[in-house]
């Protein structure tokens, strides 16, 4: 009877050359989004998971935005448990090439980092889910299951063509997914706050400069007291369900211990309010007639997202603006999935057997496309490699140690949940 477990641990080991230059690769593909193009970057990831005996099923939702499926269905399996691995190709822009220590598409590795736009968010962690599903089908492992892998070309924008797209139409099924988006080590997030980004915009009555404030009514400073007021939304008293209380506080002590005297903990329990953009005026001598004002609120547990809404508007109104709210890109509530849920066992486990040390989920206090599988009713959670300070900031980097890591935690969660044909 074949040891699978320790099998497949010991080839990771041996082929982390491997692995690690699968990693490479996918990171000197300049795939930013935007324009957002992942024609080579597909083409690349086919013609990899062919050479493992992995067909893929290409879904196209732009000429340019390919939506990938690849499926592991050994004979040993029987269909029952079907586990989604996901990962996204788009990168967020490079940016000012001359505020990078190295080329940002370089996939260098350098003093035990993987170094390029990417390497955290989430070439590192898509890597580790492409290698451990071929490798999973170059050694034949009888699974009982179904392993797909999701490959989607559009998260960082929103995501509108990547993984909502491919569920509304039914093009992959699973009881199962995990992303490999960034991560603490130990610790996968098994839920995200909500989402409430809006828009709105402030009339003014345009006037010569020289004149203002005496002719004229300026749309800037009109809106700068609407901005002003919206940051009272921070004020909303979350209804806390009691089924979430303890992951909060979990979470938050996890915050204070990654960040040490930061502050980003007291957030899971708030709205938050960051005001995006702004754009106003026509020029510099001219009063402003016209200013729209962009907000990007995350919404914790006990608080709906038309709540939020409901309040800014409320509180424009008291700030003396009568305008329309229009809401735009991210709208959704918080959502988790339960710690007890089979797949965050099996990840949770995998990592303490990997590393050796205890592992547990917590929240995150962003959004992503874990949003999606909770709404199409497959349990998800998130685990990858990262350098999470350098998480679309210049000098990005994941260190080559979790790469590895994550590629065996990815590899043990598909024997846990899915099971292995033993006979």
């Amino acid at each position: 009877m074949t040891d699978w477990k320790t099998k497949v641990l010991e080839e990771i080991d041996a082929r982390q050359d491997e692995l690690l230059e699968l990693c490479s690769k996918l990171i000197q593909f300049p795939t930013e989004n935007p324009p957002g193009d992942s024609r080579e970057i597909s083409a690349f990831i086919i013609d990899y998971l062919h050479r493992a005996g992995i067909s893929t099923d290409i879904h196209a939702a732009t000429e340019q935005m390919l939506n990938l499926v690849s499926k592991y269905k050994p004979a040993s399996s029987n269909g029952r448990k079907k586990l989604i691995f996901c990962g996204h190709t788009d990168v967020v822009p490079a940016g000012d090439l001359d505020r990078w220590d190295f080329d940002p598409f370089s996939g260098e590795i350098r003093d035990g980092y993987m170094l390029g736009r990417g390497a955290s968010d989430m070439k590192g962690g898509l890597a580790g889910l492409i290698f451990a599903t071929a490798l999973l089908a170059k050694l034949g492992v009888p699974l009982q299951g179904d392993l797909s892998l999701l490959i989607v070309p559009d998260e960082e924008t929103g995501g509108h063509l990547g993984v909502p797209w491919v569920l509304e139409r039914g093009l992959i099924a699973g009881t199962a997914a995990v992303i490999a988006e960034p991560s603490g080590p130990l610790n996968p997030t098994i839920g995200q706050k909500g989402s409430c980004w809006f828009e709105f915009t402030v009339e003014g009555t345009p006037g010569h400069g020289s004149l203002s404030p005496i002719v004229g009514e300026s749309a800037i400073v009109k809106a700068a007291k609407g901005i002003e007021a919206l940051q009272r939304l921070w004020d909303i008293e979350p209804k806390i369900p009691d089924e979430v209380k303890e992951i909060i506080e979990i979470s938050k002590e996890y915050a204070k211990e990654r960040e040490g005297q930061g502050l980003a903990y007291q957030v899971f329990d708030h709205v938050t309010v960051n005001i995006g953009t702004i754009q106003g005026g026509t020029k510099v001598n001219v009063v402003a007639d016209r200013c729209t004002v962009q907000v990007d609120s995350r919404v914790p547990f006990g608080v709906d997202y038309r709540e939020v809404m409901e309040r800014a508007h409320s509180l424009l109104l008291g700030a003396g603006i009568e305008t329309e709210i229009k809401p735009f890109g991210f709208q959704g509530n918080a959502n988790w999935t339960p710690p007890e849920e089979p797949v965050v066992r099996h990840l949770v486990d995998s990592i303490s057997e990997v590393s050796g040390e205890e592992a547990y989920g917590v929240l995150q206090w962003a959004s992503s496309d874990a949003r999606y599988f909770r709404t199409h009713q497959i349990p998800v959670l998130q685990y990858g490699p990262a350098e999470l300070s350098t998480i679309h900031n210049f000098n990005e980097k994941a260190p080559v140690w979790q790469i590895i890591q994550c590629a065996k935690v990815y590899a043990l969660t598909a024997l846990k949940y899915l099971g292995v044909d033993e006979e």
